[in-house]
């Protein structure tokens, strides 16, 4: 778990985004869905493991539906305190754009024994992440597998059935759970702040 590729991709004189250091939940292992209108609109999930946030790039959003597989591309670690950034990255910057947190909560893995971290860091590097979800959107039991291929980087986050699965599409809720805004409102409140 490092944090080195985080800081060395951002000048945090130019952008609000915390500074990558090590830090844990004092509770229960959190987990975060960030909602990212950069150079392409993704969506970052990411989940507490080790005192950092391990990250992934999910291009179509995450799904509640079993049916629909969701490639989730691994990116750098990022800092915990990453957990309850919103706002807009300047132009300029590595992921330019506007940031709300979609989706936030706690999480467990499946395979749940005594010492919890360990487990999911076991789980993480052998590439299978059973893991159940509490949040405000998202819930219930999800898998995340890494490709068996050369390509290090590619996973799938897949919705398992359950009493939360469901065909419904969950990205029609828009609205950060932390300010309430869009991706379009919280631009707005950004370029207002500039402009005084």
């Amino acid at each position: 778990m490092d944090l080195s590729k985080y800081n060395q991709m951002r000048h945090f004189n130019a952008t609000a985004e915390p500074q990558g250091n090590i830090k844990k939940a004092k509770g229960e292992l959190i987990f975060v869905v960030q909602k990212h209108a950069a150079s392409h609109l993704h969506y970052d999930f990411r989940l507490e493991i080790g005192g950092v946030l391990k990250s992934w790039a999910i291009p179509k959003g995450p799904s509640m539906n079993p049916e629909k597989k969701r490639l989730a591309i691994l990116v750098e670690d990022h800092p915990y305190d990453y957990k309850d950034f919103e706002g807009t990255i300047p132009e300029g910057n590595y992921g330019a754009g506007t940031v709300i947190v979609w989706d936030q909560g706690t999480y467990t893995s499946i395979n749940n024994r005594n010492d919890v971290t360990s487990q999911l860091e076991s789980d993480f590097a052998k590439g299978h992440l059973s893991i159940i979800l509490k949040g405000k959107k998202l819930k219930g039991e999800f898998d995340l597998l890494k490709f068996k291929t050369k390509e290090e980087s590619s996973w799938l986050l897949i919705k398992q059935k359950d009493q939360y699965a469901t065909e419904d599409d969950i990205l029609k809720s828009t609205k950060s759970v932390i300010s309430n805004l869009t991706l379009e409102e919280m631009a707005q409140q950004v370029n207002e702040k500039i402009k005084r």
